[in-house]
């Protein structure tokens, strides 16, 4: 687990509400507190869509990130805000895979963006959960070193703490 601060609040806020930056990952949950608190759970109602396709246990962030702007768009800043993004499945295979990792796909529960506004300061955690006890750090630390570099290359400017 890493805590990055992302020190251009500004430009932070443009990857994450107006560009494709984090559009991949997985929406798990988030608040937003500006007049009210508006709480998303990203987990997909199946029961509302009308067809037997298969459907992604979250919702993809590009399909909530201007939903989340609308509410969080205005003259005044929002209070405050957190989002919870994991990594799909699929993409943590494919980690696991490159980097020849000992642990098994199915035992990652996820592997999480923790994003979170206070009303001054955006920062950025890692984190990694698995289905049970694992005593291994390394998909943690392979996983928090991949998020520096898509940091790097989106060109989002932060410190690590």
């Amino acid at each position: 687990m890493i805590l990055f601060s992302l020190t251009n609040i500004k430009e932070s806020m443009a990857h994450l509400l107006l560009s494709d930056t984090f559009d991949s990952f997985s929406f798990i949950e988030g608040e937003i507190v500006t007049f009210n608190t508006f709480r998303i759970d990203g987990l997909i109602q199946r029961d509302f869509f009308d067809t037997d396709a298969v459907l992604p246990e979250y919702s993809p962030w590009k399909n909530l990130r201007e939903y989340c702007f609308s509410v969080i768009k205005g003259k005044r800043t929002p209070l405050r805000f957190r989002f919870v993004f994991s990594l799909s499945h699929g993409n943590i295979d494919r980690l696991i895979e490159q980097k020849a990792l000992s642990v098994r796909p199915d035992e990652v529960q996820g592997l999480y963006l923790n994003i979170h506004y206070d009303g001054k300061q955006l920062t950025c955690v890692t984190g990694a959960s698995f289905k049970t006890f694992n005593m291994d750090k390394t998909l943690e630390h392979a996983w928090d070193e991949v998020v520096e570099k898509f940091l790097k290359q989106k060109g989002i400017e932060f410190e690590k703490k």
